[in-house]
């Protein structure tokens, strides 16, 4: 496979690490272009992709193509790939629909949506992709593929994936706040606070592991830990007095209403 790569920030580099990491890709098969000559020149020095002078010339070199750019410049972006025709176009920018896509490039191409998150970075993404609609079963199985180098994915429809971007796009920001509002905890009951920070991002990943590794759910874990008239007892009475479920849907919900406001402007 040879891959292109339009857009070389944060989310571009996670990507095209983990791909090369897990052998799917070879970096001298890598094209890569950014707008900023500093961006693909520093993935160049930092993986060994080759790059190129073009949007177009990402298309021409590559059979999949990884659209890694802001919404803002979508639509530039998409007028600049020139003639070449039946690729494989991955998108990761949140709210521009399959629709416009394959409407930008006059249905020239195969298009699959994507929405990521942040902890790809880190090997561990979670991602949704809907595909459009002269996209495979194998260009499905090849996306995912994709998307697994850094994380878990999985397939849903287009229509689901505001819903995706709500829940584990900007999932993160959430994890980060109760971090935050944990640490401050920590902290007004007399912990340092690095010692507070750091059993609060252990205490966060460790329970994320332990639902992960089993098949508890979360109420069922929750259970567990939780005393009658104990201290964690007390502690979820005082969650469920200030209506804690119900801020998060509302969050949730706010996110997905956002994302679809933006999918049609």
């Amino acid at each position: 496979m040879k891959l292109g790569v339009i857009g070389c920030g944060n989310m571009g580099r996670a990507l095209v690490g983990g791909i090369l990491e897990v052998g799917l890709c070879e970096a001298g098969e890598t094209f890569v272009y950014d707008a900023h000559p500093e961006a693909s020149a520093a993935m160049s020095r930092e993986l060994g992709v080759q790059v190129v002078d073009s949007n177009a010339a990402v298309v021409e070199s590559a059979d999949v193509i990884l659209l890694c750019v802001k919404p803002q410049v979508f639509d530039e972006m998409l007028s600049e790939l020139g003639d070449s025709a039946d690729r494989l176009l991955i998108s990761i920018a949140a709210g521009v629909q399959i629709a416009t896509i394959e409407s930008g490039v006059e249905n020239r191409h195969r298009v699959i949506r994507v929405m990521p998150n942040t902890p790809a970075l880190v090997g561990r993404g979670a991602s949704g992709y809907a595909l459009g609609n002269s996209a495979t079963e194998d260009d499905a199985t090849l996306t995912e593929s994709l998307l697994c180098a850094v994380g878990f994915a999985c397939r849903v429809n287009e229509a689901d994936l505001d819903a995706v971007t709500a829940l584990s796009g900007s999932g993160p920001a959430y994890v980060f706040l109760l971090i935050e509002s944990l640490v401050a905890g920590g902290i007004e009951q007399g912990l340092e606070p690095g010692v507070a920070q750091n059993l609060a991002a252990h205490t966060v990943a460790g329970a994320a592991e332990l639902l992960l590794s089993g098949s508890d759910t979360p109420g069922e874990l929750r259970e567990k830990v939780t005393s009658p008239n104990g201290t964690t007892f007390a502690a979820l009475e005082s969650f469920r007095a200030d209506g804690f479920a119900g801020i998060v849907n509302r969050a949730v919900k706010a996110a997905a209403d956002r994302s679809r406001e933006l999918g049609q402007a």
